[in-house]
């Protein structure tokens, strides 16, 4: 028997990335009320029933000019409590982009160790299922949590569009640093399937400590290679220049570059720098603090939300 479709929430600011992803499940979105107060409190309450049912919200949690990453996660983990003491079966969480997912070790004495203390959060509000995109660091996310997981890697995503790349010229997948080298390999191979053709790959050296960044050395061979360098977010996209800078350097015919969400904190630099011939992002963090004439001209954004809505689908078939 098929298993009864589950109610989708979204909170404002997320409600076009989960309108799409709904669409692609054949579903619409559950109407909510969110009320702000004059003292800078807030509630959100479902106007439909959810008593007995599987309940799913989406909120990405980045900061933006309306609300801060710190009351975003405040408002999300408040509606969830209302949805389980309203009688909700089951709540799953959708958060495209994750906050807090870099700060998930110690890097100095007494640091903390924020991705857990998020997992903490939303498991105390009965949150029962996250799914998210692209974290930092999979082990420490999957190490966090106690409740299941579902992690959306967008290897298959980014491996689709560049496989148009292919002319006389080898693919190199490049990690802009050593702890992104399983997320380099995994786009390298996904790459391959959809080239029909060997990928190499090759890593940036980077030491970071306090903000610095140091270490300059590529590893591989880029040379007479066209280079795409994956990666899973753009901040200040200095990490990213550097890698894009040391390829053009090392001989790369041309320089591409992927990342799953683009946060744009370091403004247009990135993209008013000609090291890259193409930047590319997911839709999981729209790029609200640049210019919408030079994303038209310099950014490749992918839809994400058919992957997410398959992911999805698969409990309720």
């Amino acid at each position: 028997m098929k298993t009864r479709p589950p109610l989708l929430f979204a909170l404002h600011g997320s409600r076009n990335y989960a309108d799409s992803v709904a669409r692609h499940m054949g579903l619409g979105l559950a109407e909510l009320e969110e009320r702000d107060f004059e003292d800078g409190e807030h509630k959100t309450r479902a106007l439909t029933s959810v008593e007995g049912r599987n309940v799913i919200v989406f909120h990405a949690l980045y900061g933006d000019d309306e609300h801060s990453v710190n009351d975003k996660l405040c408002r999300l983990l408040f509606f969830c409590g209302a949805l389980k003491d309203a009688g909700a079966r089951h709540i799953q969480v959708v958060a495209p982009y994750l906050c807090y997912a870099r700060k998930e070790r110690r890097t100095q004495f007494q640091d903390p160790i924020i991705t857990r203390y998020v997992a903490a959060l939303l498991e105390g509000c009965h949150v029962e299922r996250l799914t998210t995109l692209e974290v930092h660091n999979l082990a420490a996310f999957d190490n966090a949590f106690r409740i299941p997981t579902r992690h959306i890697e967008t290897a298959e995503l980014f491996a689709g569009h560049f496989a148009r790349l292919q002319g006389d010229a080898q693919l190199v997948a490049v990690s802009p640093d050593a702890g992104g080298a399983k997320r380099a390999e995994l786009f390298r191979r996904a790459l391959e399937l959809h080239t029909g053709r060997s990928v190499t790959s090759a890593y940036m050296e980077k030491y970071r400590s306090n903000d610095i960044v140091t270490g300059g050395m590529l590893v591989g061979d880029v040379r007479g290679r066209v280079a795409v360098i994956i990666d899973d977010l753009i901040s200040t996209g200095g990490t990213l220049l550097r890698a894009g800078q040391a390829c053009r350097d090392a001989g790369a015919l041309a320089v591409h570059a992927a990342a799953a969400h683009g946060l744009f904190t370091g403004g247009p630099e990135i993209l008013e720098n000609p090291v890259f011939d193409e930047l590319v992002i997911t839709d999981t963090v729209p790029p609200f603090r640049l210019d919408p004439g030079l994303v038209a001209r310099r950014l490749t954004i992918l839809d994400s939300t058919a992957m997410v809505a398959a992911a999805l689908a698969t409990e309720y078939d």
